[in-house]
């Protein structure tokens, strides 16, 4: 698990390719065409993320991922196969101690994120009726005390 500076479109891709097959895998309340359209932002979200961390097997290959800015967790996806191994945690406590997060959003109809993230400390203190784009999905902001 480490953070990368350099962040190479080889990178990138493996990256979109692990982020699709988890969003597949947890977020059953999107479409295949919302799928393959938030798709086509998250290079961009990889690039620009201030702190990105590569979570990777034994032979180097990436099997999940973190972005935080600015003290909140704004991305953290895993591969389904990696689910339930601790990695997610191990981001989490390396988000607070390192990078000093303390928020996150997740969506509402994810209740998996929200178990979570509350195993880890985190409380949910707003909610909203839509997304940050305006889409039907409630988001619920979580903080960790």
């Amino acid at each position: 698990m480490n953070e990368v500076t350099e962040r190479k479109d080889v990178l990138v891709e493996e990256l979109v390719t692990i982020w699709e097959a988890s969003v597949r895998a947890t977020h059953t309340f999107l479409s295949d065409a919302e799928i393959l359209h938030i798709k086509e932002y998250v290079p961009m979200a990889l690039q620009g993320i201030a702190h990105l961390v590569v979570v990777t097997d034994e032979a180097g290959a990436p099997i999940g991922f973190m972005g935080v800015q600015d003290g909140v967790i704004e991305m953290l996806f895993m591969h389904p196969d990696q689910r339930g191994k601790g990695l997610g945690r191990q981001c989490i406590e390396l988000a607070v101690t390192k990078y000093g997060a303390t928020k996150v959003n997740v969506n509402e109809q994810n209740p998996a994120a929200r178990g979570f993230y509350e195993r880890m400390g985190f409380t949910v203190y707003k909610r909203t009726d839509t997304d940050e784009q305006g889409g039907p999905y409630p988001l619920l902001y979580m903080r960790k005390e």
